[in-house]
């Protein structure tokens, strides 16, 4: 057991870090918690992953927002968009099949990073493209669809924020990264709301693991304040290529 947490807490640390700077830190700290307890529920491992995350999360959302200027105009609709949105996609779990989307997503992950690599100049430089009604009811959308995602799959999220914001908001990814941060608390709100409620939450373990989450987060935030959207990007491309590996080994060799 004691070589189980020691994994777990290094694990939760590496998370964090990435996560902060291009997100897909559920790429690790997912796997690691079914790898070193594998007689745990899965319900209970996802909440306890939750735990963890959020407050990694969150450290990140704060050192982002102390030194750059947060899009608060889109931050703040897609957060509430993306809580509100989280439990109803909890909620279709219990009566939709995830199998599509799980076969679909290393494909839509593909395009992903085909555009993104493709448009070398995407999100290295802070260009918004909307302004008041227009960009609070498009980041409406954006929180409510990736709300509802995360509830009811969720890997990639944070990726999916970044290239969102990047893309259709004209954000660069410094910035994008930042409000995806924000957005990102209120989906794990959410999902730990509904683990905590249902007692599927290893609560020692994961405080335990968020110490080093939030660790891990504020080096990452550090890294990618200093060294800006370049790293960012680079971060983001090579987390989004192993999502797609890990997704379609979990889709079609599982």
């Amino acid at each position: 057991m004691p070589e189980q947490f020691v994994f777990l807490l290094g694990a939760a640390f590496l998370a964090g870090l990435v996560d902060a700077m291009g997100g897909g830190g559920g790429l690790i700290q997912v796997p690691s918690l079914f790898s070193a307890l594998p007689q745990a529920a899965p319900a209970t491992l996802f909440g306890t992953n939750k735990l963890a995350s959020i407050w990694g999360t969150g450290a990140a959302a704060m050192n982002y927002a102390r030194r750059v200027t947060l899009e608060w105009n889109a931050a703040l609709p897609a957060t509430f968009a993306a809580f509100a949105f989280a439990f109803c996609g909890a909620y279709a779990v219990t009566w939709l099949p995830g199998e599509l989307v799980r076969k679909l997503l290393p494909f839509v992950l593909g395009a992903l990073l085909a555009y993104t690599w493709r448009a070398s100049q995407l999100g290295l430089h802070h260009a918004p493209v909307h302004r008041g009604k227009k960009e609070r009811i498009l980041a409406v959308g954006v929180g409510a669809a990736i709300g509802f995602y995360d509830g009811f799959f969720g890997p990639g999220t944070g990726s999916f924020l970044i290239f969102l914001f990047v893309r259709f908001f004209g954000f660069d990814f410094l910035r994008a990264s930042a409000v995806s941060k924000v957005v990102n608390v209120a989906c794990n709100l959410a999902a730990l709301l509904w683990f905590g409620y249902s007692g599927n939450v290893l609560w020692q373990l994961g405080l335990a693991m968020a110490v080093l989450n939030v660790t891990g987060s504020l080096l990452g935030s550090r890294l990618a304040l200093r060294h800006g959207s370049q790293l960012v990007r680079r971060v983001f491309l090579v987390m989004v290529g192993a999502l797609i590996l890990k997704s379609g080994y979990d889709a079609f060799f599982r």
